[in-house]
């Protein structure tokens, strides 16, 4: 699956708009996914272990971790053309794999993630969003997902 100089703009360019809120389109990626998914949550131990009763938005570790994973895809998804495999900053493809093994995420996890993620993006960009800004994004994802199962092992 190769990602095209023309997908690499798409991607760049909303990136670039949405990156100095990512925080904020973070924790929206991740209030999607428990929306669509609502057992997800318990893929989290900080939220698994919650009983505060914080509602979801104001959880500073979900803020913290939602933010950090969005930008790594995004990152992840910004340099892939250039560097021809998916680069993790700050994190490597064995930890990330570890992890995800670990608590036992499957092929339907990342279905659901990547709609999320896609869904995010277009409220996030809706002046720019196309279908060649989503199968860029799409792209770019599941080159993603592919490197972190390739890692997903005890």
């Amino acid at each position: 699956m190769s990602f095209t100089e023309e997908q690499e703009a798409l991607v760049v360019k909303s990136w670039e708009s949405m990156k100095k809120d990512a925080g904020e389109w973070g924790l929206k990626f991740f209030l999607r996914i428990f929306e669509i998914a609502p057992s997800a949550k318990k893929l989290f131990p900080f939220l698994r272990d919650d009983d505060s009763g914080t509602p979801l938005r104001q959880n500073a570790k979900l803020k913290t971790h939602a933010k950090s994973v969005f930008v790594m895809t995004c990152e992840a998804a910004v340099q892939l053309r250039k560097a021809g495999k998916v680069v993790v900053r700050e994190s490597s493809l064995k930890r990330l794999g570890a992890t995800h093994f670990k608590y036992g995420v499957v092929d339907e996890h990342f279905e659901v993630t990547k709609y999320a993620l896609l869904e995010t993006m277009k409220e996030a960009v809706p002046e720019m969003w196309s279908v060649e800004m989503k199968d860029a994004w799409g792209v770019a994802y599941d080159q993603l997902v592919a490197a972190i199962k390739t890692e997903m092992k005890p």
